[in-house]
C-alpha cells in the first residue's frame, strides 16, 4: 500500500519519500466522494442520492484538495511513528500528480530533534553551600510582617509635609497651559519618598503646608515610558488635604495572636524562622538542579538545530518584552534593541534547549512519566490558588496540547528531582565578597 524512502540531507534535516498504491488513493477518493455525497445539496436530488457524476462536477478540486491532505498527513504520521522521528518543524511537502486509480508519490523535508547518548548520569557532584537563617533575617521578616499589619493615623502636631508622611492630595498638571492624560487626581494617597511615583514629584511634596495650594514644576526624564512626558516640563497645582503617618503595632504577644495563629511571640518567631528555612532549602534545591543541568550540558556536548534556538529566543524575548512593557522609542531604536537582546539571550536559549532534550532523554531510559490523574491533581491544585480566575484555568487546560505541555514540565521536575536524589553533594562555606 505504501513505499517509503528515508534520506538524511544534513545533521538535523531527513527526506521522506513515499509512494502510495494506486488502490490506497482510489479508496481514499472513494471515501471523500461518499462523505461528501451524503453531506451535497444540489437542487433536484434529495439529499445523500446525488449522483457522483454531478458531485464530481460541482466539488471535484475540493474533493481532490481533501484527498491529497488526508493522503499526506495520514502516510506522513505513520512514517515517522514507524521510523521513531522526533520532528520539531512543520514539513515541506512537494507533492506529484494526484490521480485517481494512479499512484500518487511525495516528498517531506522535516528537521529532528538531536540524537543525544547519555551516560554518566547518576552520581553527579554538586556543592552545596551551607547556610543557615539568621536572627536578622528573622528579625527582617517580623518587620515585614509588623508593617503589613501597620495603619496610618492623622497627624495632629504640624500641618508641614516631612519626609516618610503619607498625604492625601488634589493635583492638577499641565504641559504649556494644557492637560495630558492623567495629569489630575483628587484623595491621591502618596507616601513621601516611598519611591512609587517620580522621585522630583515626592520631594517636592517636603515642606508643603496643608490646605494651601502650591505650585510645583517637575522634569520628566528623556526615557520615560509615556513618551508624551518624556522630557518635557510639568506644572502641578497641588492641594495637601490630610497628613498621616504610618503606626506600627507592637511586637508582643498579642500582636502574634492577632497576626498569625500562634498564641505567642515566641512561637510566631519559630514559625516564621521554619519558613525562612523552607524557602532556603526550596533555594538549596533549585541551585543543586541547576548545577546537575550544568554538569550533564559540560559532560555531552552536542548541537542543537537552529530553529529550536531560535524558537526559545523568541519565547524569552516575548517574556521579557512582556514583564517590561513596552518602552517609547523609535522603530530603529526597538529594532536595534532587540537583535542586541537576541544576541544576549542566544547562551540562554541554547543552555535550556539542551537541558530540555538531555532530561527527556533521561525521563526515557529510566521511565519517568506522570499519570493523567497526576495532571489532573496538579490542574486542580493550580486552579484552587487561581481562586477567581480558576474557571479560566481549568478551561485553558482542557486543551490537550496544554495538558501535553504540563505533562512535559512535570516529567522534567520529576526527572530533576531523580537526578538530585543520586547527585553527591558536598558541603561548601559560602564564598566572601570580595574587598
Amino acid at each position: 500500500m505504501m513505499k517509503v524512502d528515508l534520506d538524511i540531507l544534513s545533521q538535523f534535516q531527513r527526506k521522506i519519500s513515499v509512494e502510495i498504491s494506486a488502490e490506497a488513493v482510489s479508496e481514499e477518493f472513494s471515501r471523500v466522494y461518499g462523505s461528501v455525497v451524503q453531506k451535497a445539496r444540489v437542487k433536484g436530488f434529495r439529499p445523500g442520492k446525488v449522483p457522483r457524476s454531478v458531485v464530481e462536477g460541482i466539488y471535484g478540486d475540493e474533493v481532490r484538495s481533501q484527498v491529497l491532505s488526508q493522503l499526506v498527513e495520514q502516510s506522513l504520521r505513520e512514517v515517522v511513528r514507524e521510523k521513531g522521528l522526533q520532528v520539531i518543524s512543520r514539513p515541506e511537502v512537494e507533492a506529484g500528480a494526484l490521480v485517481e486509480g494512479g499512484v500518487f508519490t511525495f516528498s517531506a523535508v522535516v528537521e529532528v530533534k538531536p540524537e543525544i547518548e547519555v551516560k554518566d548520569y547518576r552520581g553527579l557532584e554538586v556543592e552545596r553551600i551551607e547556610r543557615s537563617v539568621k536572627e536578622a533575617q528573622v528579625e527582617a521578616a517580623l518587620g515585614h510582617l509588623q508593617d503589613a499589619h501597620s495603619h496610618l493615623e492623622p497627624v495632629e502636631s504640624r500641618d508641614i509635609v516631612e519626609r516618610g508622611d503619607f498625604v492625601i492630595l488634589d493635583f492638577d498638571g499641565t504641559i504649556n497651559g494644557k492637560p495630558f492624560s492623567g495629569s489630575k487626581a483628587e484623595n491621591f494617597l502618596l507616601q513621601v519618598n516611598g519611591g512609587n511615583v517620580l522621585p522630583q514629584f515626592e520631594e517636592a511634596m517636603v515642606g508643603l503646608k496643608k490646605d494651601r495650594e502650591h505650585t510645583i514644576r517637575v522634569t520628566y526624564p528623556e526615557d520615560q515610558v509615556d513618551q508624551e512626558l518624556a522630557g518635557k516640563e510639568v506644572m502641578f497645582r497641588v492641594v495637601v488635604k490630610d497628613i498621616k503617618r504610618k503606626v506600627l503595632p507592637t511586637l508582643d504577644d498579642e500582636f502574634a495572636k492577632d497576626a498569625s495563629e500562634c498564641t505567642s511571640l515566641e512561637e510566631l518567631k519559630k514559625k516564621v524562622k521554619a519558613q525562612l528555612e523552607s524557602q532556603m532549602s526550596e533555594m538549596q534545591a533549585g541551585e543543586l538542579k541547576e548545577q546537575i543541568l550544568t554538569r550533564l550540558i559540560e559532560n555531552h556536548p552536542f548541537e542543537v538545530p537552529r530553529s529550536m534556538v531560535d524558537q526559545q529566543i523568541r519565547y524569552l524575548l516575548e517574556r521579557h518584552q512582556w514583564r517590561s512593557g513596552s518602552r517609547g522609542s523609535t522603530s530603529s531604536e526597538k529594532d536595534s534593541s532587540i537583535e542586541q537582546m537576541r544576541k544576549e539571550l542566544e547562551p540562554q536559549a541554547q543552555h535550556q534547549i539542551k537541558a530540555r532534550l538531555l532530561i527527556e532523554k533521561i525521563s526515557t531510559l529510566e521511565k519517568i512519566d506522570v499519570s493523567d490523574e497526576d495532571i489532573q491533581r496538579k490542574i486542580e491544585g493550580m486552579v484552587r490558588l487561581a481562586k477567581d480566575k480558576g474557571a479560566t484555568l481549568r478551561e485553558f487546560y482542557r486543551r490537550d496540547d496544554a495538558r501535553e505541555d504540563l505533562r512535559s514540565q512535570m516529567v522534567f521536575e520529576r526527572a530533576l528531582d531523580f537526578l538530585l536524589e543520586q547527585s553527591k553533594a558536598k558541603e561548601v562555606k559560602p564564598s566572601l565578597p570580595k574587598g
